[in-house]
């Protein structure tokens, strides 16, 4: 066996470890985090841009000066909160 296969085989082992000790630590923390952060992320543009559901938060003004640093996100937000939602959207994953 060469020393650049030992190696290979090291690296993996090594990924493998950190893998396993992520899920033990901290993934759990890290989605819910990333759900937190979505959900907020969803208030921040309804307060911002809701005049395009019908819920005229904020002068136009400020909203266009906010318009580009959202714009990427509109279309999905739109969508998102569009879409028809389910009462088992509520519920959590069993």
């Amino acid at each position: 066996m060469k020393s650049s296969d030992l190696l290979i085989i090291l690296r993996h082992y090594c990924r493998t470890l950190r893998e396993v000790l992520y899920g033990f630590t901290t993934y759990e923390m890290d989605v819910s985090l990333r759900k937190e952060r979505g959900t907020l992320n969803h208030y921040f543009t309804l307060i911002i841009f809701g005049d395009l559901l019908g819920l005229p938060l904020l002068p136009p003004y400020y909203t266009l000066r906010l318009l580009p640093h959202i714009f990427p996100e509109l279309k999905a937000w739109k969508r998102s909160m569009l879409r028809e939602r389910d009462l088992m959207d509520q519920v959590p994953d069993v």
